[in-house]
């Protein structure tokens, strides 16, 4: 008589962001979910493809993660390079409402469906975020000259396309993180299983989506505040500049009408 294989006590889950939007209509396989796409792959594996860019892979060996990318590529719009990737364990253990211990694995009380879709969710927000916090610091790293510039010198020699540019991007930021990615909403399963919200409550605070999301918030509006007071600036300096060439110009004319006036009268 042969021993049962032993349950699977512990799996990895590995999140990536391959682009800004993924296609998920019409996907062929085993899917066990819709909202997010979540199919099975392998014996045990599971992919969970979110529309905002972001694949979880759980359980799978790295040959199939390959193969399954393959897949994604044509369905990929706007990919980014390097690709942003965060991993994490999940154990078989009794699960606490004790916070996940720094470093250590995410403890739920099984490997079901929905427990590895509220895992996936969050580690997808958590990816998606550490994509915009890069941006948002290269973005600062740009601003903080012009602002240093006009601390210093009273001006700035940047145009205002430049600025507005910079404007431009710390939107696309916001509208990514807030809008397309919703991090602040709670994941669809939970309508169904209110019983997983205290799960999904230790994975916010483990990875720290609420207060990460107002910080950079807080720090788009910065940027945005910053990049549309030297906007306002570089208008204002163009006005100045325009008002003393108007100014200039009546002078010349009215120069030039007395001058005339003088020719005629001596003639």
């Amino acid at each position: 008589m042969t021993t049962p294989a032993p349950p699977i006590q512990q799996v990895t889950a590995h999140a990536l962001q391959l682009g800004d939007r993924i296609n998920t209509a019409g996907f062929e396989g085993q899917v066990l979910s819709n909202t997010p796409l979540a199919l099975r792959i392998g014996p045990s594996g599971i992919a969970v493809v979110f529309r905002y860019g972001v694949v979880v892979f759980i359980a799978l060996t790295t040959d199939e993660e390959q193969e399954f990318l393959e897949r994604l590529k044509a369905r990929t719009f706007g990919t980014i390079t390097p690709r942003e990737e965060e991993w994490a364990k999940i154990e078989v253990a009794r699960e606490s409402e004790e916070p996940i211990p720094v470093g250590g694995p995410i403890l739920v009380k099984e490997l079901s469906l929905e427990r590895l879709l509220v895992v996936s969710d969050a580690l997808a927000k958590s990816v998606v975020l550490g994509r915009a916090e890069r941006e948002v610091t290269n973005v600062f790293d740009v601003v903080e000259p012009f602002a240093r510039e006009l601390a210093t010198s009273g001006k700035t020699s940047k145009n205002r396309n430049e600025l507005l540019k910079l404007i431009g991007e710390a939107l696309l930021v916001q509208h990514r993180v807030s809008g397309r990615v919703a991090v602040g909403e709670k994941p669809d399963v939970l309508w169904d299983r209110p019983d997983l919200e205290r799960l999904y409550a230790r994975l916010e605070d483990e990875y720290e989506l609420t207060e990460r999301e107002e910080t950079l918030n807080r720090k788009v509006t910065v940027i945005a505040e910053t990049a549309t007071t030297l906007a306002d600036i570089v208008d204002t300096k163009r006005s100045v500049r325009l008002e003393i060439i108007v100014i200039v110009l009546i002078a010349v004319e009215v120069v030039v009408a007395f001058y005339d006036i003088f020719v005629r009268g001596h003639h």
